[in-house]
């Protein structure tokens, strides 16, 4: 359990690393936690607001002597980070969104995985970031998903395991492969999507206007447009590949609309309409099962 961890260190306090100190903090963690961040305010205010104890100069510093250290960086600045972890004994995981770079970066790292990474996601988040968007019940009822490897040791997979349930998580385990290839599909691309509609609409002569009368409907698809643009960015990079797939067949789907619409087939138009109501309509009975919704 979380509780034998005497000293957890944490790689970044931004949003997520904020939510799992603070959450560990109002669940009584007896251990301490220490963070390293390359913003000095940011620790500063992680300090003030009582969710670490002690904030490190440097990566070297933040894990030594820790137990576990949790990478919470951005994905493609996780490869440097690897590098100062070659001599570390504890425990090692992360929170990126893209699991396979993490992989490739251990090989670099280490020349394999090593037994003690435990690559992970929790699917909870904000369009808000930093630490003092940070919330002890980030991860109640939400999903994280652990990448482990065949040589993934046991005891470190269900160390982790652990310290995500104690924040009210609920972990599943898939490859890496896997993993991104349903984040492409689920977050990545509506990232995306919301993110070029709000700019399409932005560069018009009279977006003010527009977005003066904008309804319900275009504040719920275009809230995440509001997320860290440099995060996204390296997601991008990250899982360009499964992403530019997934668009492929989008733009495919909305030629279909265009040319229902343009010849007047609204029979066909309804049935795609149809059957995407009763895709969506699963989901929330999924969702409202889960206590997500």
């Amino acid at each position: 359990m979380p509780d034998g961890f005497e000293r957890i260190a944490i790689i970044g306090l931004g949003l997520i690393g904020g939510s799992l100190a603070a959450a560990l903090k109002q669940r009584g963690l007896k251990g301490s936690i220490v963070a390293f961040d390359n913003s000095a305010a940011g620790l500063a205010q992680g300090l003030g607001l009582g969710v670490i104890d002690e904030s490190a100069d440097s990566v070297a510093d933040c894990i030594a002597g820790a137990d576990i250290a949790v990478i919470c960086v951005p994905v493609l600045a996780i490869p440097a980070t690897l590098d100062q972890f070659v001599q570390f004994p504890g425990i090692i995981t992360d929170v990126g969104s893209v699991k396979s770079p993490v992989l490739a970066a251990a090989q670099s790292a280490f020349g394999c995985v090593p037994a003690n990474l435990v690559p992970g996601h929790p699917i909870a988040g904000s369009e808000k970031h930093g630490v003092t968007a940070a919330s002890g019940d980030l991860f109640v009822n939400h999903k994280v998903i652990l990448t482990p490897v065949d040589d993934t040791s046991a005891s470190a997979l269900q160390q982790v395991r652990d310290l995500w349930n104690r924040v009210g998580a609920d972990v599943v385990t898939m490859t890496a492969s896997h993993h991104d290839d349903v984040f492409a599909q689920t977050s990545h691309l509506p990232h995306l999507l919301a993110y070029a509609l709000v700019d399409m609409l932005s560069q018009q002569g009279d977006s003010l206007e527009i977005f003066e009368f904008a309804a319900g409907g275009f504040r719920d698809f275009s809230r995440i447009a509001a997320s860290d643009p440099v995060m996204w960015r390296d997601i991008f990079s990250a899982n360009g590949a499964q992403v530019v797939r997934m668009l492929d067949k989008y733009q495919a789907e909305l030629l279909e609309l265009r040319e229902l619409i343009a010849t007047g087939d609204l029979d066909k138009l309804q049935a795609i309409f149809e059957r995407a109501k009763l895709a969506r309509d699963h989901f929330s009975r999924l969702q409202a099962a889960n206590g997500s919704e």
